[in-house]
């Protein structure tokens, strides 16, 4: 009967960071004992918690490995003294001796994507992930074993009366591994989770669990990371479903959480945080990337070269969110062809966001490069090289402030400049941390007025209307050079993101110049993204880690 036995389980969503062990294991035992002091019965880490996600080719190395095993086995003893409490972590995991990892050989290479349970000092299990994506972002296989295949059996286990089993994120989007935890006699399931955020991400994954739970008959917990790492991030979003696929309680988006969840008679039932737009998602993703690359690695700001136009305006937004407008730095560097109203707009935005702001004119170092080059460049007519140039003496001077103040500089081209190398190598790409290179220049403009409709109005209204330009000879404007960015980006995200062909995209109604246009520079620009800093990934597919396309290639449709 219902309300007779509550169990509860707390779900850690925690912001882990690679290879700190130590750190990891601290997080994860203070949420712990915050539950167990609340009366939880079971709480739930996310998956490989204790090294952070994803660890690469550190798992390579025998002495990772070791200290990841040394650190779980102390992480158990430490939480001895909470009685009654079983904790289920999530670690990489090498049975026997530490293995030649250079084998290929399944007999030897036996390491897994794991999870065990930790109660009264000891580990138990541990449970191996049975599926393996190799896919988008995800590089399971090049240093994981299948569970199934290594013939490793469900793990189910007891806490509080409720018989529970272990799924690993990718199991949870196959029938087979819920199965037969369920065969196994899991009445509950609980799947541990580095389920890397793009947009609209959280939608997907409720409605995929709730699939699953209906198909099991069981309720799912879903415990989930939070936070930045390199290019990718985590929203958190931990929740809870029914059997009948409803979902019962979810944790906060972007931030850590203990979300407990009440399990009356097996039902789940606990407190329910709002979904974000996507707007909100996007910016939050935005924020989290930046705050952790820059506060996990050490640098004590970000310098941000600021133009007057909307793409360095956003960045520096994002930066003042993320790490507080005293550790910013906007600067701005006019050239013969900068627009009055763009020194205008540039100090009235760093004004209203309290930052440091310094002007240092380039039109005499312009004239300098000029006078040296004169000579080699003689009878030759006046060309992007010259527009080139200015970019690459603003990235020099960026990155002597960088090197002079260990701050780190943040660059400020969008997906659509990426894609089409609408940008200068060793100039505005010229930096150590790329915010908005996955985000089209029309997300950007999205983004900028709901910035502004938070409160104040942050970014100056006439740096989103102007039409944007890179202001490097008279008159520019980026259309002059390409495609209206609505098309532009539509393109983009059809042949890039979908894997459409351009016959499709042409079928779509877009016009075949555009389309060939668009594609083409998409192939010939490889290189330049190539020599691109790290940047932050909101879609389902970025330029990094998930495009991997050939810089010499022949290949055009």
């Amino acid at each position: 009967m219902r309300g007779e036995h509550i169990v509860k389980v707390a779900l850690a969503q925690i912001n882990a960071t690679v290879g700190d062990l130590s750190g990891n294991a601290a997080r994860i035992a203070t949420a712990a004992r915050r539950a167990h002091a609340q009366g939880a019965a079971l709480v739930i880490a996310p998956e490989l918690a204790l090294t952070g996600y994803p660890p690469e080719d550190l798992l390579l190395r025998p002495a990772f490995m070791q200290a990841c095993a040394e650190t779980l086995a102390a992480l158990a003893r430490d939480l001895a003294d909470c009685e009654g409490l079983h904790l289920l972590v999530g670690h990489p995991h090498q049975f026997g001796e530490l293995a030649d990892v250079r084998s290929k050989s399944l007999a030897v290479q036996q390491r897994f994507n794991a999870a065990s349970v930790l109660a009264g000092g000891q580990v138990l299990g541990p449970y191996c992930k049975r599926e393996l994506p190799n896919y988008q972002v995800f590089d399971e296989r090049r240093y994981f074993v299948s569970g199934r295949d290594a013939g490793l059996p469900p793990l189910v286990f007891e806490a509080g009366g409720l018989r529970f089993g272990v799924l690993i994120c990718e199991d949870a989007w196959f029938d087979e591994p819920a199965r037969a935890a369920r065969d196994a006699g899991a009445q509950v399931l609980c799947v541990l989770n580095a389920s890397p955020f793009h947009l609209d991400k959280a939608g997907e994954r409720e409605e995929r669990m709730a699939a699953r739970a209906r198909d099991v008959g069981l309720p799912l917990l879903y415990a989930h990371l939070v936070g930045g790492q390199d290019e990718v991030v985590f929203d958190g979003a931990s929740f809870a479903v029914d059997a009948g696929g409803r979902v019962a309680a979810r944790a906060a988006t972007f931030a850590e959480d203990l979300l407990v969840v009440d399990l009356d008679a097996g039902v789940p039932r606990g407190s329910l945080a709002p979904v974000p737009s996507l707007e909100a998602q996007a910016w939050s993703a935005l924020v989290t990337g930046v705050r952790d690359y820059l506060g996990k690695n050490g640098f004590p700001g970000a310098i941000i070269g600021l133009s007057g136009g909307v793409d360095s305006a956003l960045v520096l937004a994002l930066a003042v969110d993320a790490l507080g407008a005293d550790k910013v730095r906007a600067v701005m560097m006019p050239s013969p062809y900068t627009a009055d109203i763009s020194w205008i707009d540039a100090r009235e935005m760093a004004a209203r966001l309290g930052v440091r702001y310094d002007e240092i004119p380039i039109g005499p170092m312009f004239d300098a490069f000029r006078t040296s080059l004169a000579h080699q460049f003689a009878g030759l007519a006046e060309d992007t090289t010259e527009e080139n140039l200015q970019a690459r003496i603003r990235g020099t001077l960026l990155m002597a402030l960088s090197n002079k103040t260990g701050a780190i500089v943040l660059t400020t081209g969008n997906k659509s400049e990426m894609a089409t190398g609408y940008c200068t190598l060793y100039g505005d790409m010229a930096g150590g941390f790329a915010v908005i290179k996955d985000v089209a220049k029309t997300l950007v403009y999205r983004l900028c007025l709901w910035k502004n409709a938070q409160g104040a109005e942050v970014i100056p209204s006439r740096i989103i209307t102007r039409p944007p330009s890179a202001e490097l000879r008279p008159d520019q404007t980026d259309q002059d050079s390409l495609p209206p960015y609505e098309v532009l980006d539509a393109i983009l995200g059809l042949y890039m993101e979908e894997d459409r062909s351009i016959e499709q995209i042409v079928a779509a109604g877009y016009a075949r110049a555009d389309v060939e246009r668009v594609t083409r520079l998409i192939k010939i620009n490889e290189y330049k993204r190539r020599q691109a800093p790290v940047g932050i990934r909101i879609t389902h597919r970025a330029f990094g880690r998930d495009w991997r396309y050939p810089i010499t290639s022949k290949f055009r449709a």
